[in-house]
This record gives structure tokens, C-alpha cells and sequence, in this order.
């Protein structure tokens, strides 16, 4: 093959580098050993013209196809001289910067480490537990505002329904027991104490509140029953004793009956306080009676005034002791027995006294106070004696409950009594035997009407 390929190598042309050594070269020349004389002159041109423009239609289809791809890769290898050297400095500073790297990494790994304590860590922790409860965190902070606005909806004019302002409370309760709860479980949070200490302001504004509604003078019983008790609930405190009463049982309700007595007296002063104008003609009429020595006015004025005192101290003082004994069944005065002496004695101070017990009788020194300064104005007997009158059936009215003051008639009597009069009997006793013949007739008419009334039954 050697000697056919240097045969040819005149007519292949110096131009072309082929090696004798090359595979197709071989091949090729194989072939040509093996084509007769005829082949060679008449279908070896042909077949190498086919060869040649199927090699030619090939290359022109693959440059059509692969000619931006061809010259994307000449100008990146055009570039790839400059780029070798760049490569090879980053490489370089790549690996200068690693040990600087890895011990910055070292440092933070041993900073951070989480088997110690460290305030950075603490305050991450916070922050991502905080992130993570932040809607609780958000309905304990409106707990305040929630309860203020449904204060607000119970004490609304609109709200007269007694089921929604029983809801309201009812709902202001359970906020202020939540409250209450997350103070007990969480003691040492600054949000939770401020949460407590913003619900305690509102609940003590509604105890504010049910106590003003106390002193109403227009204050009806059942009205009266249900604000004690929301008192007893809201304000805990108010409904414990705190055992030193010794005459109370062990069922009373701490201060809140004293609270009820103060609010209704303060009512009654209200109430009274629109007799002002009769008081102060009353006065007037009593200084020009001292100044003129008993030769003025009739007492007309001072008449109308205790007249009507009379009136406004009996509805509400009986108004007040009813709904005190009704409300507080228990905070009534306990009969004394030996037991209770022997506590009060061994403190050194006496029992204390049943807070109805003592606001009756401030009731009957307010009383005794008005008559012992206008009652020596008035000049007409009768107008006397019905005053007199009217104070006896207050007496008896109040005696229904156990507050029966008609002695204190007999004590006034004697220190109001006219001097000048004529008559040997004192006034105050007329008073009460006419009031006295009155009352038992009164008695045995309505034992008439009880016994036809179980006659008529039996028949």
C-alpha cells in the first residue's frame, strides 16, 4: 500500500496533508487494489464525483445548522486564553480567603452555641416566641378594652332589659376572672400585670357604678337584690366577714349590708333635701317665735314641714329596713347568749351591734333631732297631736320589722311638753291612748273579718 500511496502522492497535490498511515487512506487504498482496469477508468470517477458532492451537500447542511453554535465556540475559545489566567488568580485568592473563613465560622459556632447562655440567643428566642403567639398576645391586650365596652353596654340607657345587662355583667365577670387567672399563672409578667391592673380599674369603675345605683330613691326591691349580688361577685372582698362581729352568723355578708344601709341613707338625705325651702320657713318661723317670745306664728310652716319629713322618713326608712331584711336574712341582730359575751369580753370590747340595728337608730335621732326643734313652734294642739300621731304610726310601721321607736314619743313628750297647759294629763299621753283605743280597734275589726270570713268557709 505504501508503494501505491508514493505512486500517487505526484497527483494528490502537496497542498493536502494525508498520511499513508491514516485509516480511511488504507481503506481506500485497499479498494483500489482490488478494482480492475476497466472499474478504475469508467466507475471510479463517478462513484468519487457522488462521494465528493454528498460530502459537499453534508457540509453545507451542517454549517447551515450548526453555524451560530460553530461561532459561539470560536469566540469563547477566542476568549478562553484571557480567561485562564483570571480563573487561576480567583483560585488562588479563593484559597487565601478559606482559613480567615473558617475561623470566623469558628468563633461564631463557639458565640452562638446553644449549651451556653447568652443573652443574643435569649432575646431571639423571645422575639420568635413572641412572633409566634403574637394573635394571644393581641387578645390579652384587648382584654381591657373588651371589658370597658361591655360595661359600657350594660350601663347603656338603651340596654333597659334586665337578660342583656345580666349578660353584659355576666360577660364583664368572666374577662375580669380571665384576667385573674393569667395574673395567678404568670405573676412575674409586666403585660400581664398591666393587663390586671387596667381590668381592676374597670371593675372597681362598674362597683362605682352598682353603688350608685344604690342610692336611688326610686330603688325597688328586686332591683335591690340584684345589684347586691352583683356586688357579691364582683367585689369579693365586700361580701367576706372578717370575724370579728360576733353577733353575726356565719352566713353574713361582710360589708355589703353596711354598704346597702349607707347608700339608702343617703338616698333619704337626697329625698329630704327637697324639703330645704320648708325647712328654712320653718326656721324663720321658730327664730321670730324666740325673738317675739312665743307671741308670733301659729307654726304653720314648721306644721307643714314635719309634716311632711313625717311622710318622706316613714316610706323610705320602712323601704330601706324591708329591703335590708329581705336582701340579708342572715345580718339580722342574733338574740344574746353567753357564748357571745364571753368573745366580745375576752378582747376586751363589747359585741358589735347589727349594722340595722344601728341604722335604725340613727334613723330615730334624725327624727327625734327634727321634732325636738320644731315641734315646740307649732301653737295648735291638734296640728300637734296629729303630728304626734303620724310619728306613733311611723313607729308602729317600722315595729313590723322590728324597729318599733314609740318610747321614744313618751321621752320626747316629756322634754316638748307645753309648761303652760292646763290640763293635768301631758299631751304625748293623750296621744298614745287615743292611739293606743285606735289600734285595738283596728285589731278586733280584723279579727271580725277573719272569723266571718273561716265561717263563711266552714259553710
Amino acid at each position: 500500500m505504501a508503494n501505491l500511496f508514493e505512486l500517487l502522492r505526484p497527483r494528490i497535490g502537496q497542498d493536502l496533508n494525508i498520511s499513508p498511515h491514516d485509516a480511511h487512506t488504507t481503506s481506500y487504498l485497499g479498494r483500489l487494489g482490488t478494482l480492475s482496469v476497466s472499474d478504475l477508468t469508467s466507475t471510479e470517477p463517478d462513484s468519487l464525483l457522488h462521494a465528493a458532492q454528498t460530502h459537499d451537500r453534508n457540509l453545507k447542511a451542517l454549517a447551515k445548522r450548526s453555524h451560530q453554535a460553530v461561532m459561539a465556540s470560536a469566540s469563547h475559545l477566542g476568549h478562553l486564553s484571557a480567561l485562564l489566567p483570571s480563573l487561576d488568580s480567583n483560585s488562588h485568592d479563593l484559597s487565601d480567603a478559606l482559613p480567615p473563613l473558617e475561623s470566623t465560622a469558628a468563633r461564631f459556632a463557639n458565640k452562638y452555641r446553644r449549651g451556653t447562655d447568652n443573652a443574643v440567643l435569649e432575646r431571639r428566642k423571645q422575639a420568635m416566641l413572641l412572633s409566634l403567639n403574637v394573635d394571644r398576645v393581641v387578645d390579652i391586650l384587648e382584654l381591657p378594652s373588651l371589658l370597658s365596652s361591655t360595661i359600657a353596654v350594660a350601663q347603656a340607657p338603651a340596654s333597659s332589659s334586665t337578660v342583656t345587662t345580666s349578660l353584659s355583667y355576666t360577660s364583664a365577670l368572666d374577662l375580669h376572672a380571665q384576667t385573674r387567672r393569667l395574673k395567678a399563672l404568670y405573676p412575674q409578667s409586666e403585660l400581664v400585670k398591666s393587663v390586671s391592673v387596667q381590668a381592676d380599674e374597670e371593675i372597681a369603675k362598674l362597683a362605682a357604678a352598682l353603688t350608685t345605683s344604690l342610692q336611688s330613691p326610686s330603688l325597688k326591691l328586686a332591683t335591690a337584690m340584684r345589684t347586691i349580688g352583683w356586688l357579691r361577685r364582683i367585689t369579693p372582698a365586700l361580701a367576706e366577714s372578717d370575724g370579728t362581729d360576733a353577733t353575726m352568723s356565719p352566713a353574713d355578708d361582710g360589708s355589703l349590708g353596711a354598704l346597702l344601709l349607707s347608700c339608702r341613707l343617703h338616698s333619704l338625705h337626697t329625698v329630704l333635701s327637697a324639703l330645704e325651702p320648708l325647712r328654712e320657713l320653718a326656721q324663720q318661723e321658730s327664730a321670730a317665735q324666740i325673738k317675739e317670745s312665743g307671741r308670733g306664728s301659729r307654726g304653720s310652716h314648721s306644721e307643714r314641714y314635719l309634716k311632711r319629713y313625717l311622710e318622706v322618713f316613714r316610706e323610705q326608712s320602712f323601704a330601706t329596713i324591708n329591703m335590708y331584711t329581705s336582701i340579708f336574712p342572715s345580718g339580722l341582730p342574733l338574740p344574746d347568749r353567753s357564748e357571745v359575751k364571753e368573745a366580745g369580753d375576752a378582747y376586751g370590747f363589747g359585741p358589735l351591734s347589727s349594722p340595722v340595728a344601728t341604722f335604725a337608730l340613727h334613723l330615730v335621732d334624725l327624727l327625734a333631732a327634727e321634732l325636738r326643734h320644731h315641734m315646740p313652734s307649732i301653737a295648735d294642739a291638734s296640728s300637734r297631736e296629729s303630728l304626734w300621731t303620724q310619728v306613733l304610726y311611723c313607729a308602729a310601721s317600722l315595729g313590723r320589722l322590728g324597729a318599733d321607736f314609740g318610747m321614744m314619743v313618751a321621752l320626747l313628750g316629756a322634754e316638748i311638753d307645753d309648761s303652760s297647759s292646763d290640763t293635768k294629763e301631758p299631751e304625748w299621753v293623750r296621744v298614745m291612748k287615743s292611739h293606743r283605743l285606735q289600734a285595738g280597734r283596728l285589731e278586733i275589726l280584723a279579727r271580725g273579718v277573719k272569723n266571718s270570713k273561716k265561717a263563711e268557709d266552714q259553710s
